[in-house]
């Protein structure tokens, strides 16, 4: 079983913590990794593009000349697309770009996110965050004292609204819960910092 340092708030180490192995042990399936990634990245998109047909465009209400007679080729309406000015064919529509992998993918993925972590030797598990009031400067305090200078992400057990007013004006530094934790956040934060509550939570839930 892996195992890693246990800290306290104040960055010292108080013992050790031994990760379940079918979590935080695996052999990191990049595939997988890459699949759940550009997942989640498809489904930020807004999809709110936009283009207009020929039906949409203004103008183009009569026929531009007569049918037959002038030598010109035909034509029905000045906002036909061959026209400057006419309707795109075929353009962007406002669509939804997200969709679902399987959920074992899913699992496999997260799984494999995390033990990246442990075999990088960037996770660090501390045995509680609390704080009495929401203030940046403790959590920056804290950052230090684990020696903590790039992203890192943090996962809680629940939510905690001091700890996440207390992080949320520092920049790389994203609060989650456990519930909440996801491929793309892990994967996009150089560090990953989790409470003891919350990796017996993950654990629970992905073992």
């Amino acid at each position: 079983m892996p195992k890693v340092a246990l800290f306290n708030q104040s960055g010292s180490q108080v013992g050790d913590i031994e990760l379940n192995e079918s979590v935080f042990g695996i052999e990191p399936n990049q595939h997988v990794l890459f699949e759940a990634i550009v997942m989640q990245r498809a489904s930020l998109r807004q999809g709110t593009h936009k283009v207009k047909n020929r039906s949409e465009v203004r103008g183009g209400g009569r026929k531009p000349w007569r049918q037959k007679g002038t030598g010109r080729a035909r034509q029905g309406s000045i906002r036909s697309p061959q026209w400057r000015g006419g309707g795109i064919v075929f353009g962007p529509q406002p669509r939804s770009y997200s969709y679902k992998l399987p959920k074992k993918v899913r699992r496999l993925a997260i799984k494999s996110a995390l033990s990246s972590k442990v075999l990088d030797e960037n996770i660090l598990v501390v045995d509680g965050l609390s704080f009495d009031a929401p203030k940046t400067k403790d959590f920056k305090a804290v950052l230090n004292g684990l020696s903590v200078e790039k992203k890192a992400l943090i996962v809680t057990a629940d939510l905690d609204e001091n700890v996440a007013l207390s992080a949320r004006n520092i920049p790389g530094v994203t609060v989650v819960t456990a519930d909440g934790i996801n491929v793309l956040d892990v994967v996009n934060h150089d560090k990953l910092i989790m409470t003891k509550a919350a990796v017996e939570k993950v654990e629970e839930v992905l073992a």
